[in-house]
């Protein structure tokens, strides 16, 4: 109802069906509510903040396991998680990363969300775990964005603050982008008219990853 299209991704090593299929197969799969954003998600015990520096990637793959992956546990240890996600360069700039948590407790499902990295250099609020807001606008009338504002690409090293190794969880990456018109409004535009005051002048398109597997008792 609020948007108009979605794409599903892979992590394949080449662009043949043999090699996309193992991708399916394997999970290391994302989606998108649109736009060509491009999304990494990794868990491992061994990341360190060395390895933003130097091909990140490699190393999570070798560390890690990429998204759609089980993590076994590890006798007093913490995992990290390597997120990165590249702006469409034809959509607006990325606003930022989340994860989201997921678990059950006393029978009941739970879930959290947590920005793990702002833009322009803004940084994670340690209370609430939100990013502040980047201040990125819309104009209405021509549906104009604020491309100075917001990044191309962002990447960081995050570790769950609740962590339980005791607790059977799983973990997905969410990158929003900085708010757009939606196509009914640019439809409005076009035509000349005013947008429908019932639905949603602007929209914030994302992707999002498949899980990681937290098993203490794998």
């Amino acid at each position: 109802y609020w948007g108009a299209s979605g794409l599903a991704g892979v992590w394949a090593e080449s662009n043949t069906r043999e090699a996309i299929y193992e991708a399916f197969r394997r999970k290391e799969t994302f989606s998108t509510s649109g736009p060509h954003i491009k999304v990494r998600f990794f868990g491992g015990f061994d990341f360190d903040e060395d390895m933003l520096m130097n091909n990140p990637v490699s190393q999570a793959y070798e560390r890690g396991v990429p998204m759609g992956g089980d993590l076994t546990a590890a006798a007093g240890r913490v995992p990290g998680f390597l997120v990165w996600a590249g702006r469409d360069p034809d959509s607006a700039p990325l606003d930022r990363l989340q994860i989201v948590k997921g678990w059950v407790e006393n029978g009941e499902a739970k879930e959290q969300v947590f920005d793990v990295a702002c833009s322009n250099g803004a940084r994670v609020n340690a209370l609430d775990h939100r990013c502040p807001d980047n201040g990125a606008t819309v104009d209405l009338e021509t549906c104009a964005i604020s491309e100075n504002l917001g990044a191309s690409q962002i990447m960081t090293l995050w570790t769950d603050p609740t962590f339980d190794p005791e607790q059977r969880a799983f973990y997905y990456l969410r990158v929003l982008e900085n708010p757009k018109c939606r196509w009914s409004t640019w439809d409005a535009i076009r035509a000349g008219v005013a947008p429908n005051p019932t639905m949603h002048a602007t929209i914030q398109d994302r992707a999002w990853t498949s899980p990681i597997w937290y098993r203490p008792d794998a």
